[in-house]
């Protein structure tokens, strides 16, 4: 087999739908079979106007209003034009609602597309939600334990490929974010809170946030250095060392390392 001139491009897809009590509602063809009976005030227009039958249109009408639990389309019988059918306040209030949801759906699958697809580029919910830190290290991962302390309570949040990052945080603060087990969860660090560390063999540390890599560059500044390092398990750290240290420590591209961070410096954050 003759191999591809180039990478194909991959894409994020994505539908969005509606359930009620765990009932489908409706997705984009139901909202866009409620939008033609808006427009054209008949649902055998409206079944025309979408290309199925008017047994099909209504039953999908009559399914969505059963679910909804009141009416979103109503009809009215007689009169000199043979009777209409409109959508209720509430139907045209849940298609407008439906359109401005799928527009942000839309908007958020096209940014996952934009920043979640370079596989040489490490993934960053912050660039997906477009929401700014001045956190330079950024994990997504999962809540796994919680254990509750006289005044701070401790947590643990489980990374993509095994690693663990424990944070201490106050009791007001879990509370806050609603934390509990298997919710996804953003853990936060500032490169300042890094510590790196070589030539640790065996030696017991109090640190409780252990990440064993490799440095993949060291970029020299005034004062301080920005060092990165490529994480075994996957992913990557960066921390801010003082230039002297950088000597001391013999950084540089290949040498193995330790990035090690206390957990009352770790900040969670979770979506609204």
């Amino acid at each position: 087999m003759s191999r591809r001139s180039r990478t194909p491009r991959l894409e994020a897809r994505g539908s969005l739908w509606i359930t009620a009590n765990g009932e489908s509602l409706g997705g984009h063809g139901r909202m866009e079979l409620l939008r033609a009976v808006a427009e054209q005030g008949s649902i055998t227009q409206a079944a025309k106007a979408f290309g199925i039958s008017y047994k099909a249109a209504w039953d999908a009408i009559d399914a969505m209003n059963r679910v909804a639990g009141e009416d979103l389309v109503e009809r009215s019988t007689g009169g000199r034009g043979g009777g209409s059918t409109r959508l209720t306040e509430h139907g045209m209030r849940l298609l407008d609602r439906y359109a401005q949801i799928d527009a942000v759906h839309q908007r958020f699958v096209t940014l996952l597309t934009d920043q979640a697809f370079d596989l040489s580029q490490p993934f960053s919910v912050l660039d997906v939600l477009k929401l700014k830190s001045t956190a330079r290290n950024q994990f997504i991962g999962t809540v796994t334990a919680m254990r509750s302390g006289a005044v701070n309570d401790e947590v643990e949040l489980a990374l993509p490929g095994g690693t663990r990052l424990v944070a201490i945080v106050t009791r007001e603060s879990v509370d806050a974010l609603g934390l509990r087990i298997q919710q996804p969860a953003v853990a936060l660090i500032q490169a300042a809170s890094v510590v790196l560390a070589t030539d640790i063999g065996h030696a017991k540390l109090s640190t409780r946030n252990q990440l064993h890599g490799v440095v993949r560059s060291v970029r020299p500044g005034a004062v301080n250095a920005e060092v990165t390092l490529d994480i075994d398990s996957g992913g990557q750290i960066v921390a801010m060392v003082a230039e002297a240290s950088i000597g001391e420590l013999k950084l540089a591209p290949g040498v193995r390392a330790a990035a090690l961070v206390k957990a009352p410096d770790v900040i969670l954050a979770v979506a609204n």
